[in-house]
C-alpha cells in the first residue's frame, strides 16, 4: 500500500540504444571486481548493464565472474592429499597371532 505512494522514476532513456548480449555479459562479468571497487567511489559506475537482452546476457555475467567456476585454475580447486606409501620391510618382523 506504502509502496504505491512512491515516486516513480521512468527507465526508458537505460534501455535505448545498444542491447548487451551474452558477449557484454562476459566482459562484464571479468571486470565486476573492478566494478566494485568503483562503485564504491562513484555514483554512475554499475556493475550489471540495464539494458540487456535477458538470459544470455546473464549467463555471460556469470560465467565471466567465474560464479559456475568456468574458466577457473586447476592448481586453484586440486585438492591436496599425501600419498601413502607402504613398505612391505616395515612389516618383515611382525609375528603372525592366530
Amino acid at each position: 500500500m506504502l509502496s504505491g505512494c512512491a515516486d516513480n522514476e521512468s527507465v526508458e532513456q537505460c534501455l535505448t540504444g545498444y542491447k548487451y548480449g551474452f558477449f557484454g555479459g562476459l566482459w562484464h562479468g571479468f571486470i565486476a571486481p573492478f566494478d566494485f571497487i568503483g562503485m564504491l567511489f562513484f555514483d554512475d559506475i554499475t556493475m550489471y548493464a540495464q539494458n540487456n537482452n535477458g538470459g544470455l546476457y546473464a549467463l555471460g555475467f556469470l560465467m565471466g565472474s567465474g560464479g559456475w567456476g568456468f574458466f577457473g585454475s586447476k592448481g586453484a580447486s586440486k585438492v591436496r592429499t599425501r600419498k601413502f606409501h607402504f613398505r612391505s620391510d616395515k612389516f618383515d618382523h611382525a609375528e603372525i597371532v592366530e
